[in-house]
């Protein structure tokens, strides 16, 4: 008891404990011996004659437990809704964290899996302060109608949809952030039928998941890019089960671990029953279910348009449809949400950096103002910055920069305002292009910030644009840094990277200054916003420098700099995300030399 424990809960029934045996037996094997761990079957009804022969593969390293759940499921059955969903032991994976408080995270296991690598690894897996640790769903990858089912209804990406059979489980998080509790509100809110208690799972869980090598779950049902042998975690998913069909996917390598256990010969007796009229209804399984994910697709209260309709603003919902319209039809550079009418600004109007005494001083109050109200955002945790990576990047620019950030909030200046401030760089100043109407047409609060706080604002009148231009290119030549936004548009919440406009590079190269890029990334924080949406906690990545090629013509030493920075993007989001940049239209461009 001196090694450190490693606690494992399996979950099943009397009829299904035969292969935790099985399960079990295969892990023990395959497990180091520097650790102790703790094995809990969760059940309601399981025989004592059943439970002596798990028992019978404990050892010193190995502790075994059966765990009734009928008092814990008595307890919290007020809360339920009156449906059968806390008889079901594919849902005790939930229970862990409140019925187990001296742990600070789990594994979990299915029952219908064989253990080929040593599963103190994952156990012993840093996933941070994730809520769970997971491997990618791959048949919602490779079906189709499944990946649009979960897009559709439950509102995660098929490319970031989890297996719930393989669970690390930070215990800590699900009780910090009530995880048990949003299962049990949702099934009163909507009942998911395709896969249950995994389509909750994902919903709760959604960007607060760690993806793990998928070796810990390789689902025999789907095609797999590496040798068997290098499978953690075989997860005989669905119908491939060896027990059914001799000519299992894989079902040898069961088969060499059942042979070894005192079930075997109970798992062959099933094997050998096992009928031609039970086979030819496993054939329809997977076709109901895709009748069943493409009603649920159809239904038009389903989930996400029940929640769209009953808990999210009208206008917000009508914005992310616009979104995925534009995607569609390739209009990236088009906003999706309409300014007020904005009128020009006119260069007798404007001295953009030349400014006299009465404009330092409302700069200066302009600022102290804008912190206030930003602090104030934080504290009321409506504006939440997780993480800034790469400051060093920022803190040893000695020379003026174009800085480069994607677009998808009016706030998201404010965030590498920030990045720019703990970078201490207090010899160089931080401005920020806007647009024309920003400048000239918004009142009150927000609009004296746009006049005030470094803005240098576009224009559709050309001798002010001349202005612009000579002020940009004084500021990066003195050393300051000039935020751009070369996605041109602004998306609300969107996370991919955008095709880059030209302007910003222009600007680098003319100044031979280098481009700092920065891509925000974004994921759900558990508060809902006034808008029925997650508020987004950002990630801020700043990305080493990027510097103009000398040796290129003039030219081509633009074009190179914006492809260099769309490459560091989108290394970011794929990474960060764990899925590959792709859009739904064909007319997508990696960037456009056009302003």
């Amino acid at each position: 008891m001196n090694k450190p424990i490693v606690p494992i809960f399996y979950a099943c029934d009397d009829n299904f404990v035969k292969y935790t045996i099985v399960s079990l037996y295969s892990m023990i094997q395959n497990a180091s011996k520097d650790y102790h761990y703790m094995v809990y079957i969760l059940h309601t009804e399981i025989a004592e004659e059943t439970m002596q022969k798990v028992y019978k593969l404990a050892n010193e390293n190995f502790e075994i437990r059966f765990v009734d759940t009928t008092n814990y499921l008595k307890s919290i059955s007020d809360k339920l809704p009156l449906r059968d969903y806390y008889s079901k032991t594919t849902y005790y994976r939930l229970f862990i964290a409140e019925m187990f408080s001296e742990y600070s995270k789990a594994v979990y296991i299915d029952s219908d899996t064989i253990v080929q690598g040593d599963i103190s690894k994952l156990y012993m897996t840093d996933i941070k302060d994730a809520y769970v640790g997971a491997c990618h769903e791959q048949v919602m990858i490779q079906t189709d109608v499944f990946g649009t089912y979960v897009e559709k209804v439950v509102g995660v990406s098929r490319y970031n949809f989890f297996n719930a059979g393989i669970l690390l489980i930070n215990c800590e998080e699900f009780r910090l952030h009530f995880v048990l509790d949003k299962f049990i509100d949702y099934l009163h809110y909507y009942n998911f039928v395709v896969t249950q208690d995994e389509d909750y799972l994902n919903l709760i869980c959604k960007d607060h998941v760690y993806w793990l090598d998928q070796r810990w779950n390789t689902e025999v049902f789907c095609e797999i890019s590496y040798p068997i042998e290098q499978a953690n975690v075989l997860h005989y998913i669905m119908t491939s089960k060896p027990w059914h069909y001799s000519d299992c996917k894989y079902g040898d390598i069961f088969w060499k671990y059942a042979k070894e256990t005192e079930v075997y010969e109970d798992i062959l007796e099933v094997l050998n029953a096992y009928s031609d009229k039970e086979k030819e209804k496993d054939k329809l399984v997977q076709v109901n279910l895709e009748k069943l994910a493409l009603s649920e697709i159809n239904r038009e209260d389903n989930f996400i348009n029940r929640f769209n309709r009953d808990k999210r603003a009208k206008d917000r919902v009508e914005v992310l449809h616009k979104i995925e319209q534009y995607e569609r039809e390739g209009r990236f550079d088009e906003d999706v949400e309409i300014d007020p009418p904005g009128r020009v600004l006119l260069p007798d109007e404007i001295d953009y950096i030349q400014k006299g005494i009465a404009d330092k001083l409302k700069t200066k109050l302009a600022f102290i103002i804008a912190h206030k109200f930003v602090n104030n955002l934080i504290k009321d945790k409506k504006f939440i910055i997780k993480e800034m990576r790469g400051l060093e990047n920022f803190h040893n620019l000695n020379s003026g920069a174009v800085i480069t950030c994607n677009h998808f909030n009016a706030f998201d200046s404010f965030a590498i305002q920030l990045a720019y401030e703990a970078a201490d760089q207090p010899n160089r100043s931080f401005w920020r292009v806007i647009r024309e109407g920003n400048y000239t047409s918004f009142p009150g609060f927000y609009g004296f910030l746009m006049r005030h706080c470094n803005t240098l604002p576009l224009s559709s009148n050309f001798e002010t644009m001349k202005k612009f231009i000579s002020a940009t290119n004084e500021l990066i030549k003195t050393g300051n840094f000039v935020l751009f936004y070369p996605e041109q548009s602004m998306w609300w919440n969107y996370r991919k990277p955008k095709p880059l406009k030209s302007g910003a590079y222009t600007f680098a190269v003319k100044n031979n200054a280098p481009v700092l890029p920065c891509f925000i990334t974004m994921k759900d924080s558990d508060i809902m916003g006034d808008d029925g949406f997650y508020v987004q906690e950002y990630t801020i990545h700043i990305a080493e420098p990027i510097y103009p090629d000398t040796s290129l013509p003039h030219r081509k030493r633009i074009e190179d700099v914006m492809e260099r920075n769309a490459a560091v993007w989108k290394d970011i989001y794929e990474k960060e995300y764990h899925i590959a940049l792709s859009y739904t239209t064909e007319t997508a461009k990696k960037g456009s030399a056009d302003e």
